[in-house]
């Protein structure tokens, strides 16, 4: 009997580590940069390791069996290893940013030219991993103990080269729970309409990363103050000032209330779960400025989730997100308010409630909607204990009859068929039918073939 023996993959760590000292070992200098370095000295593991090099790019494509050029005109390869991509760029100048996004002239450079055409100083550090030498240009250690962030030279210069690294800015602060520097806060209020030079797409990743990254709230908080807000996202913006009945929110505003959710998310990995939940924390209730209504009896918002849904659908739209994203997040606000009822509900209505795709985010954000505001879970207990204790052969009872057993029984095809089949299952879900049998002398009780 043969034992097999398994080999472990490398991690990406150390894969990254070989990258660099391939270069080296081919007379070429080779560093980590940004992300990954300030990860790993504040103590976290990276997603993903980037790589510069004084190798030209056609050097490094002679170095490595597997690469991609992904941005030639810029410098960067992609190189396979391990089955892990990494991207590994030549040193480069740049200027002639004439369009807000991307330079228009790109030269090869030093390690030091290289870092300062980055944004942040916490980003713009270099680290040998063969000795752990860390190489700073730019003041990013010292940011980095004190949790700051700073642009790379004139704030100025840097927001009017790539308008994003405004959004960037208060992403990396509210995630990494870091202050930002004045100089640089000022100059994103300053800057701020720019953002609409930037692409929807960039914009959506920006603002997904700061919700689901952790410390939503204070992302928020800072697009606000500094201006973002009311650039990017408008209809969110408009929900600061509107008061609630303070018996159902005595937390304040329909911002407020929106903030005090954001708070509860934790910072999860950025899953599709978590971008969909925390888009529809954001905008469940995005139509409450417009539905606003004020009488002897106090303040109502008729009609809220129907706007909320038109409203967020524009905003998902606008932002470009994929369908199947909208479709949840859409079906998420419109649904959100009928955790109110569900002790009322007949038992068909509660299983069909308690049955639909992805109940868990549902679930979760009624969770939310409570903890921000009157805090009382007693619908979301009921609900709870409802899934526990059904089945789901009870949730999801076989159909007794089907099109060809209503055409056996004399029925023509049509829009009958639906109503028959809906009348039954709601039989079933009540308790009313168990049978074959009995579902069909129910249907013959009520519809007459033919």
């Amino acid at each position: 009997m043969t034992e097999q023996m398994s080999i472990q993959r490398p991690s990406s760590r150390e894969t990254a580590g070989r990258i660099v000292k391939r270069l080296k070992e081919a007379g070429h200098e080779g560093y980590w940069v940004g992300g990954c370095v300030r990860d790993l000295l504040l103590g976290t593991e990276p997603e993903d390791f980037d790589i510069v090099t004084s190798a030209r790019p056609q050097v490094v494509q002679t170095l490595f069996p597997k690469t991609v050029p992904i941005g030639l005109a810029f410098g960067i390869i992609l190189v396979i290893e391990e089955g892990y991509p990494f991207e590994v760029a030549t040193y480069r100048r740049e200027g002639g940013y004439e369009d807000g996004r991307r330079p228009s002239v790109v030269s090869f450079g030093s390690a030091e030219e290289d870092v300062r055409r980055r944004d942040f100083t916490v980003n713009g550090l270099l680290m040998d991993p063969l000795t752990g030498e860390v190489r700073d240009f730019v003041g990013g250690v010292n940011d980095l103990r004190k949790r700051l962030i700073r642009t790379i030279g004139s704030a100025e210069e840097r927001f009017s080269e790539d308008h994003l690294r405004m959004l960037r800015a208060i992403r990396f602060a509210a995630n990494l729970d870091f202050d930002l520097d004045p100089d640089t806060f000022t100059a994103i209020r300053r800057h701020a309409p720019s953002i609409a030079r930037i692409s929807a797409e960039r914009i959506r990743d920006e603002l997904t990363r700061l919700l689901t990254r952790g410390r939503a709230r204070r992302g928020m908080e800072l697009l606000a103050q500094s201006t973002l807000l009311q650039e990017i996202l408008p209809e969110a913006a408009a929900m600061q000032g509107v008061s609630q009945p303070p018996q159902y929110h005595p937390e304040g505003d329909v911002w407020e209330h929106v903030l005090c959710m954001l708070n509860l998310l934790p910072g999860g990995l950025g899953t599709e779960e978590d971008l969909r939940l925390a888009w529809a924390v954001l905008l469940h209730d995005i139509g409450k400025p417009a539905t606003r209504f004020m009488d002897e009896r106090g303040v109502h918002f008729y009609g809220h989730v129907k706007k909320s849904v038109e409203i967020a659908e524009s905003v998902l739209r606008r932002l470009k997100f994929a369908n199947a994203d909208i479709e949840t997040i859409l079906a998420l606000i419109r649904h959100h308010m009928l955790f109110m009822t569900v002790k009322d509900m007949r038992p068909n209505r509660l299983k069909r409630f308690l049955r639909m795709p992805g109940f868990c985010l549902h679930l979760e954000l009624h969770r939310l909607d409570c903890l921000g505001s009157h805090g009382l879970l007693d619908n979301y207990t009921f609900c709870g204990e409802k899934l526990a204790a059904l089945t789901r052969k009870e949730l999801h009872p076989p159909r007794l009859l089907s099109g060809h057993d209503l055409q056996s029984m004399g029925f023509k095809p049509g829009p009958l068929f639906k109503e028959i089949l809906d009348a039954v299952e709601t039989a079933q879900l009540e308790g009313d039918l168990a049978t074959i049998e009995e579902a069909r002398r129910m249907v013959l009780a009520r519809w007459t073939p033919g």
